[in-house]
């Protein structure tokens, strides 16, 4: 099966992933077309074929987890972004001063997080950039 996000009309937002049957994605051979897929949402929907993108159940941060070829990065969820220029799926930017790891397709903050500590958790202050750590009551 193959997932394909439906995108807004401005912006690139993922409204919802709908999966299609594989003997809609192949032309007839192994190979996949997602033109062809394309249309047919179009025709099934009524929403423009440009405004449909592949997305893969199996990619994460640039990398095909059955290491298969990745596809655009990310799975995409409801209310990713679909970058055109990167051809990629990414989250909204979590805090100002977070980049968008080109590799990865992954906000990363400025300061690498602490190592994992048993019974703690850090969170991210904007105010003072850094990881604040957190220990939940018992």
């Amino acid at each position: 099966m193959a997932h394909f996000a439906k995108l807004t009309k401005a912006g690139n937002i993922v409204l919802k992933v709908e999966v299609v049957h594989n003997s809609i994605l192949n032309d007839g051979t192994p190979n996949e077309n997602e033109e062809q897929a394309q249309r047919f949402l179009e025709n099934l929907h009524g929403w423009p074929a440009n405004l449909w993108k592949q997305t893969s159940y199996n990619t994460h941060a640039g990398v095909h987890v059955l290491g298969g070829t990745p596809l655009r990065k990310n799975f995409a969820g409801v209310g990713m972004i679909y970058d055109s220029v990167k051809d990629a799926f990414h989250g909204k930017q979590p805090y100002p001063s977070w980049t968008l790891n080109d590799i990865t397709a992954l906000w990363e903050a400025p300061v690498t997080p602490p190592a994992y500590e048993e019974g703690s958790y850090f969170n991210w202050n904007e105010g003072t950039q850094s990881w604040d750590k957190e220990t939940p009551p018992e």
